[in-house]
């Protein structure tokens, strides 16, 4: 057995710690920065008759964690067939 498997195994875990962290710094972006640091500016806009930066406080930051957590599983599920896939290869060619 060949220490590609090791190898494999850090790269999936890098890929999946990657992204995790972009989708995480997003939703800090819009759960703190837009709803509690930027609320001012955002306010001075109107959706749906209330202020923009109330709407992200009350609604927004939800919406963007759903979508977000949508883009995690997808993301996810093209991260594992792509590290299945290699996997696969590998062990075809007998190197695992």
């Amino acid at each position: 057995m060949s220490d590609a498997s090791p190898d494999r195994d850090r790269a999936y875990w890098r890929a999946n710690l990657r992204l995790l962290l972009s989708l995480l710094a997003v939703w800090a972006l819009c759960g703190f920065g837009l709803s509690i640091f930027f609320v001012e500016p955002l306010n001075e806009v109107k959706m749906g008759g209330f202020p923009l930066g109330f709407w992200f406080a009350q609604q927004g930051s939800i919406y963007v964690f759903i979508v977000l957590t949508l883009i995690y599983a997808i993301a996810m599920d093209r991260i594992e067939a792509r590290h299945r896939a290699e996997r696969d290869a590998s062990s075809d060619r007998g190197d695992a």
